[in-house]
């Protein structure tokens, strides 16, 4: 079992639409998935229950216990943490119950600065691990047809982390999916949407992969 981890303390990162296509794109890929939604805003719960029969399940835990609180679920291949915002002690408990932390940040240095305390709190574990945690940022929101400009590439790589290929991009399509409980994976699965978010999973698993195969 594997868990993973979506955090930014900063709102509007798009943490929600990213661990709801994540949980949905590994389900696709044959593996089973439990959504955990940390959120106190409860967005995650929102939108599994706007369907009957919600292909899948979400539990929510928004209590800085989550490392010994997942420990008494069934087992699944993958846990998808939604995180919350503005809330450091939730966000340690969610990097203890974790094998990957992913950072979505905007491309826009103001964004990328906001998660100082993050980082920090997340190397932290790293180094408390010996290496078995793995953290990325990814870009998200990025407007289609841009660039991310040098500076900001510059700022992420001061973190010290490593910064995924794949690319989020600002769609219309994603709040409207999420509307009616669903993803673009299901709805647009020729969308330029569903290839980034299926990139997007396959990526975080070849990862995975590889850092189990080095750690042997």
């Amino acid at each position: 079992m594997k868990t993973i981890a979506v955090l930014n303390q900063k709102g509007g990162a798009g943490k929600t639409t990213i661990a709801t296509h994540l949980a949905t794109a590994l389900h696709h890929a044959g593996h089973s998935v439990l959504l955990i939604d940390s959120d106190p805003q409860g967005s995650a719960r929102d939108w599994a229950a706007v369907r009957d029969d919600h292909p899948i399940s979400v539990v929510g835990m928004d209590r800085p216990t989550i490392e010994r609180d997942v420990k008494s679920l069934a087992p699944v291949d993958f846990i998808i943490i939604d995180g919350a915002p503005q809330a450091s002690d939730l966000a340690v408990s969610a990097i203890k119950a974790s094998d990957f932390i992913l950072i979505p940040v905007q491309p826009s240095p103001y964004d990328i600065w906001a998660t100082a305390e993050l980082v920090d709190l997340v190397k932290q574990r790293i180094e408390i691990t010996d290496g078995k945690l793995q953290a990325a940022f990814i870009v998200s929101r990025a407007i289609t047809g841009s660039n991310i400009g040098k500076e900001v590439s510059g700022i992420l790589e001061d973190y010290d982390l490593p910064v995924l290929t794949t690319k989020i991009h600002q769609r219309v399509d994603y709040p409207g999916t999420a509307a009616s409980g669903s993803t673009v994976i299901e709805d647009f699965p020729r969308s330029e949407g569903a290839r980034e978010m299926m990139e997007l999973s396959a990526e975080i698993e070849a990862l995975l992969s590889e850092h189990e195969a080095m750690s042997k």
